[in-house]
């Protein structure tokens, strides 16, 4: 079993154990992936990013992917697989060739 795999496994638990799977469908999921997103956000708003509090950054970013390991069991999705295809399709719009060194978008290399 991946880590991946291990992670969601302790994430459902911990969810089950407080009887929250009732609370837990793909928008409510995705709406609290969302919130807990911009609460990493807020953690640099005002400051230079070298400046961020670590210990906090740690703390939303595992918020999300906690939200976003209940939204995969819930919308059925296999995330090793699909990281790998989104590789996949991103290492076509992105060859190395045009893309290195440059943050531009796609469409614009």
């Amino acid at each position: 079993m991946s880590d991946i795999n291990a992670l969601q496994k302790e994430a459902l638990a911990f969810r089950d154990a407080r009887d929250w799977a009732q609370f837990h469908n793909a928008k409510d999921l995705a709406a609290g992936l969302s919130i807990e997103a911009s609460e990493l956000l807020e953690c640099f708003l005002w400051k230079d990013a070298k400046s961020a509090d670590p210990s906090k950054i740690r703390e939303e970013l595992a918020d999300i992917l906690v939200y976003a390991l209940l939204l995969a069991h819930e919308a059925k999705i296999d995330i090793p697989s699909a990281v790998r295809e989104k590789l996949t399709k991103n290492a076509i719009k992105y060859p190395v060739e045009k893309s290195k060194g440059r943050a531009d978008k796609y469409d614009q290399l």
